[in-house]
């Protein structure tokens, strides 16, 4: 997770909640988000937004020809964790008829823009009881993965009944991918079971724990990313010396939140051959939909085990 005050999650919080007001009250929001909502009314389809392109991915394997998508967060160059919507963007979820957030204070911003308009709201970690305080990297879960996807066709059924049928088919045939990539976790993690690995943050950890891997990062490290603090120049060290002593066999590194500190770590790894998977917290633009990216990342995962 990146490294971000509360102070300044809470002020993103407040100014999104400030111009949904604003926009209340001087009727500013369907001037805003016009344009978008009359192209859905025109076509017959929903509207939907996502906060996070991983998601909206999803949203639109789920809805076919009978949705309209819109992404908020579709770049790996920010830092996610940091993102301050603009008025634009809180515009978007007023006139969505179906809103899909991540959850868990991940994107706050999107939470309480959604919760102030009429949109059905899908939040993903919520599917699977997972709240704030736990990791909120929940895409790479097997499990929040199927149960958010269950929860946008439910979504999709109560704003279009008359696609109910539709909306039915499209999500056996999302499971029937996610079976095939369940299937690959399974197979992979013959190869990766108890193997120990540390990650420069925890963005990845629900993918590990389906491989069925073990996290060895170091402690100090591991709590100080976690309270998004800076790690200490031991608790460095302590990660430094792990790679060299060879007790970890893998490295995660998430190059969306690459600084001077991960630049340690990953400088020692290679040093010390230690394999590292390169990945980031954004769905990359080579991809299409999440199930694709998740599993070229377990290719990853499988080609990185000596």
């Amino acid at each position: 997770m990146s490294i971000m005050s509360n102070a300044k999650r809470v002020l993103a919080v407040a100014a999104a909640a400030a111009t949904l007001f604003s926009m209340a009250a001087c009727g500013s929001s369907n001037a805003a988000s016009s344009t978008g909502s009359d192209a859905a009314a025109s076509s017959g389809k929903i509207e939907v937004v996502a906060s996070i392109n991983q998601w909206g991915s999803v949203a639109a394997d789920l809805g076919g020809d009978n949705v309209e998508v819109t992404n908020i967060m579709t770049k790996t160059n920010v830092e996610a964790h940091d993102y301050e919507p603009t008025a634009a963007d809180v515009a978007k979820f007023g006139s969505a008829k179906v809103a899909v957030v991540n959850g868990a204070d991940y994107d706050p911003w999107a939470s309480k823009a959604a919760e102030s308009t009429q949109a059905t709201l899908v939040d993903a970690a919520e599917t699977a009881g997972i709240k704030e305080g736990d990791n909120p990297h929940v895409w790479f879960s097997a499990e929040v993965r199927s149960a958010t996807a269950d929860a946008i066709t439910a979504a999709y059924q109560k704003a279009d009944p008359d696609n109910k049928d539709d909306y039915a088919k499209l999500n056996e045939d999302w499971h029937a991918k996610e079976d095939k990539l369940e299937s690959k976790i399974k197979e992979t993690s013959a190869k990766t079971a108890e193997l120990p690995y540390a990650a420069t943050e925890s963005v990845a950890w629900y993918l590990a724990d389906d491989l069925k891997m073990s996290d060895a990062t170091p402690k100090g490290y591991a709590q100080a990313s976690a309270n998004e603090s800076e790690p200490t120049p031991a608790d460095i060290k302590d990660f430094q010396d792990a790679l060299k002593g060879g007790s970890i066999k893998m490295l995660v590194f998430n190059s969306q939140e690459a600084s001077s500190t991960t630049d340690q770590i990953t400088g020692a790894a290679k040093d010390a051959n230690v394999p590292i998977v390169e990945l980031t917290e954004q769905m990359p633009s080579e991809y299409d939909n999440l199930l694709d990216w998740m599993d070229a990342l377990v290719d990853q995962f499988a080609a990185a085990v000596k």
